[in-house]
């Protein structure tokens, strides 16, 4: 089973409808992140758009949250304790997990969006291990 234990540098974010359309890309298409996987089961995200500058109007995504996490080499589960978003916390966040090379593709459940479901993509390359 491949090890996530380290720290990863978010390198790719997508985002498709339910028919695998693309969406538009998520975080301004300039997405910052790492993340974070300890050999003792505590893991900590941080995700946000990236862009120097954002249009006006425009609020800059940013989520974050940490908690205890199990992986069984292909799930990913993650008991939150903290959370930008409070209503993350004391919640499960999955996401299915898979490798292409150096790289982890995490795959959150769909979303609803104003558009109708969303599915993402967000690529991680391992930059340290533990």
């Amino acid at each position: 089973m491949p090890s996530i234990v380290g720290t990863w540098k978010l390198v790719a974010a997508i985002a498709r409808d339910r028919n695998g359309k693309k969406l538009p890309t998520p975080y301004g298409g300039q997405g910052m992140g790492r993340v974070v996987f300890t050999a003792e089961g505590r893991m900590m995200a941080v995700i946000c758009d990236g862009r120097p500058e954002l249009p006006a109007g425009t609020i800059r995504g940013y989520s974050s949250y940490c908690g205890n996490y199990t992986f069984d080499g292909s799930r990913l589960v993650t008991r939150v304790d903290a959370a930008s978003d409070p209503a993350r916390i004391g919640s499960d966040q999955v996401r299915e997990v898979s490798f292409d090379g150096d790289h982890m593709i995490l795959r959150p459940p769909p979303r609803q969006t104003e558009v109708g479901e969303e599915y993402r993509e967000i690529s991680w390359l391992r930059i340290a291990a533990e």
